[in-house]
């Protein structure tokens, strides 16, 4: 096992523990899920835009998904919805391939 496997192993074990500790504690898991709950990831990637203020690549699009609203996004899923409104010219642009930026980043 290298290190980032021992690191990911690691990480996962201390989400477990915290998990069971929170239960036995009244409190919820899911705090981050319910602040994005019913907001689409089109919504979301919107929200990692204009805090990252710069276009960034669809893996690290849905890596920050991940750690700031616990989302788990399916790549292909997401850049399909972003190229259909990159199309219609509807809040993205693309940048690069499969790298994007909010239509009014793009002339920065």
């Amino acid at each position: 096992m290298d290190k980032k496997e021992f690191c990911e192993f690691y990480e996962q074990l201390l989400k477990a523990q915290l998990s069971v500790v929170r239960q036995f504690s009244g409190q919820t898991t899911k705090r981050k899920r319910i602040a994005s709950k019913g907001r689409s990831q089109i919504d979301l990637t919107e929200d990692i835009l204009k805090s990252a203020d710069r276009p960034l690549h669809v893996t690290e699009i849905i890596i920050k998904a991940r750690e700031q609203f616990d989302a788990p996004i399916d790549r292909e899923s997401l850049v399909s919805a972003l190229t259909k409104k990159v199309k219609k010219g509807d809040r993205f642009v693309r940048v690069a391939p499969n790298t994007f930026a909010l239509a009014a980043k793009s002339g920065q």
